[in-house]
């Protein structure tokens, strides 16, 4: 039976467990030179509505590196890109190849796509989600703290798409969850809602930066204009002042604090260039991760047989 990875919620326990214990095997043998082709002669399709840095080249890379190969399309060079059906198109896309990536827009998007296909569908990303960045952030903090249980999670910036995953995560996982967004830029309603309904640790929404800041384990920022929102930027710059990640900022946090930030980073703007190059930022570890749990979950849903 296929398997999509669209979302948290499309995980249950053992499957966390699961991602981050083959994550830390994966870049333990890349680490040592090892070959590990466990993807030989799979093919994953990665289909892009929205450039990338990072993204592309993790899946890419990954993909090669467990023996299998990467077909990069944009909607320019394929059939959606001339009105023909998503369903057509994950139809077709199913008898050709063993994997979907999509990088898109759009959340319902990656939906439809899983609906029609008979091989898995990842989200690398949407407007709503962004739930490979939020687990390998979470391998993250399991190398740097040893594990994500009974910590605090503090989120300062923009109520995105990774502002909605950390919710979905916290929903999930024994983390405490603290974000602060200025009025008017909160994460998704629905999604906020059901987080703290269901998180046992507690989700809170705050509007002072070092009230969520205050004791935190780790401290997340992101930028405050994302993608497709370059016309809001002015606006947003001057919404956004007092929730930049600076030094004193970093001070509301623990001693041992680690500072992340998925990038790309607008220096200066949503955090200082001496807190993204500092001795409490993992930022550049936390990219590489990408690359790992992305070979994961690949690993995971791609392992198995094509279904008709």
């Amino acid at each position: 039976m296929k398997k999509d990875m669209l979302t948290i919620y499309d995980l249950d326990a053992d499957d966390f467990g699961e991602i981050f214990k083959r994550a830390e095997r994966l870049k333990n043998l890349l680490y040592r030179g090892v070959e590990h082709a466990s993807l030989r002669g799979k093919t994953l399709g990665m289909l892009f509505d929205k450039a990338s840095t990072r993204t592309r080249l993790s899946f890419e890379a990954g993909i090669h590196q467990l023996g299998g190969a990467g077909i990069f399309l944009s909607r320019r060079d394929i059939q959606l890109g001339r009105g023909e059906p998503v369903s057509d198109t994950a139809r077709v896309m199913s008898r050709y190849i063993d994997g979907i990536m999509i990088r898109t827009f759009e959340q319902e998007l990656v939906e439809e796509f899983a609906r029609y296909a008979t091989i898995p569908v990842i989200n690398g990303l949407t407007d709503l989600l962004h739930p490979c960045q939020v687990l390998s952030d979470l391998f993250t903090i399991i190398e740097k703290k040893g594990g994500y249980e009974g910590l605090k999670v503090a989120y300062v910036g923009d109520g995105n798409n990774m502002t909605n995953s950390w919710i979905n995560a916290a929903a999930r996982l024994p983390f405490r969850l603290a974000i602060a967004c200025p009025q008017g830029y909160d994460p998704d309603g629905a999604i906020l809602e059901r987080g703290i309904r269901e998180a046992k640790e507690g989700i809170e929404l705050l509007r002072t930066p070092a009230d969520a800041v205050a004791g935190a384990d780790v401290i997340y920022t992101d930028v405050w204009a994302s993608m497709g929102q370059e016309d809001e930027q002015d606006e947003r710059v001057a919404a956004f002042q007092g929730y930049q990640v600076n030094e004193k900022l970093l001070g509301c946090a623990k001693r041992d604090a680690i500072v992340m930030h998925c990038l790309p980073a607008h220096r200066g703007e949503e955090i200082t260039a001496g807190v993204i190059d500092g001795p409490h930022s993992v930022i550049i570890d936390q990219a590489e991760n990408r690359l790992h749990v992305q070979k994961a979950i690949m690993e995971i849903l791609m392992s198995g047989g094509r279904e008709k």
